[in-house]
Formats: C-alpha cells, sequence, structure tokens
C-alpha cells in the first residue's frame, strides 16, 4: 500500500550521509535524486524512503507523533540497523527487544529528529 515515506531535512549533505551510510545494513541503495531530494529502496519496484529539503522553503519540522517503520527480515538486522543508527549520531527511542508476541522491534531518531522504527514480525509456520 505504501509507495514511499518522505521526511524532511534542514541539511541535506548531513541527512544524505546518514541514511547512505544507514540503509547499507538493509541493503538498499539510492535510486531517485535531485538538488533537494533523496530516496532509498532495496528495488525500484518496492516501497521507498526519501529524505527531502522542504518544498516551500520553510525550515523542516518533525511531526510529534509520526514514525516510519521500516520491516526487515530478522532480529539481527533490526539489532544492525538500531546500533548503525545510533553510530551515525542517531538518538535512542528504544532499544531492540520484544514488544509483543512475534513483534521484534527498535526505535530511534535520525539527525533532524525524525523517529524511526525497524522491526521484525515473525509469522507462524502453516
Amino acid at each position: 500500500m505504501i509507495g514511499y515515506v518522505t521526511v524532511g531535512t534542514n541539511d541535506l549533505k548531513k541527512a544524505v550521509a546518514f541514511y547512505d551510510a544507514l540503509f547499507t545494513e538493509i541493503g538498499a541503495g539510492r535510486f531517485m535524486q535531485e538538488d533537494t531530494f533523496v530516496a532509498w529502496a532495496i528495488a525500484p519496484d518496492q516501497p521507498a524512503f526519501s529524505v527531502s529539503q522542504p518544498f516551500d522553503g520553510n525550515t523542516a519540522t518533525v511531526g510529534n507523533g509520526t514514525m516510519i517503520a521500516l520491516t526487515v527480515d530478522s532480529t539481527e538486522k533490526v539489532d544492525s540497523l538500531y546500533a548503525k543508527a545510533i553510530a551515525l549520531g542517531g538518538t535512542d527511542e528504544g532499544p531492540p527487544g520484544t514488544r509483543m508476541d512475534g513483534f521484534y522491534a527498535a526505535y530511534f531518531r535520525d539527525l533532524d529528529g525524525n523517529k524511526l522504527n525497524a522491526f521484525f514480525m515473525e509469522t507462524a509456520e502453516a
């Protein structure tokens, strides 16, 4: 259902460096880029994540209650994505761990204060 999400930044160069390094942890790379916008995805036909300077020229701000969840295919990838985000200067919003049966997640903020979550959802074998 989701095609892509975008977060704002006030320092595109720093934000792009953060996300370039972060998304290598899950095999995602840049697939679209302009002067004020960069997008990453695992494949062009998969949902994407982008960072942009606001189109209206005003300061980018963080939405209170807004969070973007990134799905990965193992608890180890949740751990590694969280660790990479923190190593890159992100801030902790909840370390990796089980939140409810079958849901393993970690929460962090990027350099602009945007809240993200990395999660793995176990599914029952048929």
